[in-house]
C-alpha cells in the first residue's frame, strides 16, 4: 500500500512543449466549463436533449485531450523506452489503448 500522500505515478522525462500545455490546459477548461454548463442545465430543468448535446460535446473534447496526450506518451516516454531497451513499455500503451475503446 502506498504512503499516506505518496503519489503512484511516475514523472515524464521529457518535459511537455509549452505550446502543447497551453493547448491540452485550454481544451480541458472547455470541457469543465461544458461540464459546468450540464451541472447548470440539470439544476434549471433543461430539456434532456439539450443537456445530452452538451455532455457529448463534453466527452468530445475530454477524448482529443486524450488522443493528444497517448500521441505524445507513444513519441516520447514509449520511444525513450524502447530506445533504453524497455519493451514492457508496449505492454503498457497495448493496456492503455484498451482502456479507450
Amino acid at each position: 500500500m502506498a504512503e499516506k500522500g505518496a503519489c503512484c505515478c511516475h514523472q515524464k522525462k521529457t518535459p511537455r512543449s509549452e505550446k502543447l500545455q497551453a493547448d491540452v490546459q485550454r481544451r480541458l477548461n472547455r470541457a469543465i466549463g461544458q461540464l459546468n454548463g450540464v451541472k447548470t442545465m440539470i439544476d434549471d430543468n433543461r430539456y434532456c436533449g439539450d443537456v445530452l448535446t452538451q455532455l457529448a460535446a463534453a466527452e468530445s473534447a475530454i477524448h482529443r485531450v486524450r488522443e493528444i496526450l497517448l500521441k505524445e506518451h507513444m513519441e516520447t516516454c514509449v520511444v525513450e523506452e524502447v530506445q533504453a531497451g524497455n519493451t514492457e513499455v508496449i505492454d503498457e500503451v497495448l493496456k492503455l489503448m484498451r482502456n479507450f475503446a
